[in-house]
C-alpha cells in the first residue's frame, strides 16, 4: 500500500524492465524504424511476486508492454507505436505513444532523432490508499481516472560495434489532481542514457554489455548494468544488476529458420530492501521481426522457333 502525505502521492512512475536492452522504443523514440522491416514485441512483468500490503490487498507492480515499429519504404523515416499498462498499489496507468524518427547516415554509423506524443491515463483506487493525515477533500472510497497529453524526445548514434542513446520522457511534466483539486500526482520528467557494445569472438559467440542510467526529475538516479552472451545468433543468456536493488538472470531463444521469433525471460532476485518487497520478479517477452519484402523482376529468356527474347 502506498501512503499519501501532505496531499501528495508517492509511487513508482515509469515502468521498470530487466530486458531493457530489447525495449529501446519504450525509452527513446529515436528507435522507431531503426532496423529494416517491421518489429513487434509483447512483454509481461510481475514485480515482487507474491507481495501483499498489511491489508492483504496486494499492491505488487505488474506491467504489460506492446510495441510495433517499422520504416517508411524508400525513406529515412521510421514510425513506432507503444502501449503500456502499469499497475502498482492503488494506481493504475495506461500510456499510449506514437513515435517518429529520422535516420541520418553519419560516418560508419547512423544518427537518429526521434519525437513521441500520446496520452497518459492515471486511475486511483481510493479504497487502497493509507492516508497518514486524513483530508476531507480526499475521497475515502471509489476510484477516479484522469488523462493528459504526454510528450518525449531522444537521439541515438549507432555504429557497427556500439550505440549511445539519450532520451527524455514526460517532458511536459503533466499533473493529475484527484479529489477536490487537492490530491496532486505530477508525472515528472524521466531521462535515460543507454550505452551498448558488441564483442565478437571466434567461437560464434558474441558478448553485449550494456548500461542504462535513469534519472527522475534530474535529482534521483538509478542504473542497470548487464552482459548478454549469444551463441550462433540463436541462444542467449546473461546477468544484470540493478543498482542497490536486484540481481537478474536473462535467457533468450530464437525460433524459426530465419530466427525471426524470439522468446525472452528474466528472473530478478531482490538483494536490497527485502523488508518492503518480495524477493523475486519475473519477466516474459516475445518479439517477432517481419523482414521487408522486395520483389525482384527477373528477365527470363524464352526461345521459340522464330524469336529469341
Amino acid at each position: 500500500m502506498l501512503a499519501a502525505t501532505d496531499s501528495k502521492l508517492y509511487a513508482q512512475q515509469d515502468a521498470q524492465f530487466t530486458q531493457y536492452m530489447y525495449n529501446g522504443l519504450y525509452y527513446n523514440p529515436a528507435y522507431a524504424g531503426r532496423e529494416d522491416g517491421y518489429q513487434f514485441s509483447a512483454l509481461h512483468r510481475s514485480q515482487w511476486l507474491g507481495y501483499s500490503t498489511t491489508s492483504g490487498q496486494g499492491g505488487a507492480p505488474t506491467t504489460q508492454l506492446v510495441t510495433a515499429t517499422g520504416r517508411i519504404p524508400g525513406k529515412s523515416i521510421g514510425w513506432g507505436f507503444s502501449f503500456v499498462n502499469d499497475d502498482i498499489g492503488p494506481v493504475t496507468s495506461q500510456e499510449l505513444n506514437l513515435s517518429a524518427a529520422y535516420h541520418l547516415k553519419m560516418r560508419r554509423g547512423h544518427l537518429s532523432l526521434g519525437v513521441s506524443g500520446g496520452f497518459f491515463s492515471n486511475t486511483i483506487n481510493f479504497d487502497e490508499i493509507d492516508v497518514v493525515n486524513p483530508d476531507p477533500t480526499i475521497p475515502s472510497n471509489g476510484d477516479e481516472t484522469q488523462m493528459t497529453a504526454n510528450f518525449g524526445a531522444g537521439l541515438m548514434y549507432e555504429a557497427p560495434k556500439y550505440y549511445i542513446s539519450l532520451s527524455s520522457r514526460h517532458v511536459n511534466e503533466p499533473t493529475f489532481e484527484f479529489g477536490e483539486d487537492s490530491f496532486e500526482n505530477q508525472l515528472v520528467n524521466h531521462s535515460y542514457l543507454m550505452v551498448g557494445y558488441k564483442i565478437k569472438t571466434f567461437a560464434q559467440v558474441t558478448f553485449d554489455p550494456s548500461f542504462l542510467l535513469k534519472s527522475e526529475g534530474f535529482d534521483n538516479f538509478s542504473y542497470d548494468l548487464s552482459v548478454i552472451a549469444t551463441h550462433n545468433d540463436r541462444i542467449s543468456g546473461g546477468l544484470s544488476y540493478r543498482g542497490e536493488e536486484s540481481v537478474s538472470v536473462l535467457f533468450g531463444y530464437k525460433l524459426l529458420r530465419d530466427r525471426s521469433l524470439r522468446i525472452g525471460y528474466a528472473f530478478d532476485i531482490v538483494v536490497n530492501g527485502n523488508e518492503a518487497k518480495s524477493p523475486t520478479s519475473h519477466e516474459f517477452m516475445l518479439t517477432y521481426n517481419l523482414p521487408s519484402v522486395s520483389k525482384k523482376i527477373e528477365s527470363i529468356i524464352q526461345r521459340t522457333p522464330r524469336f529469341r527474347f
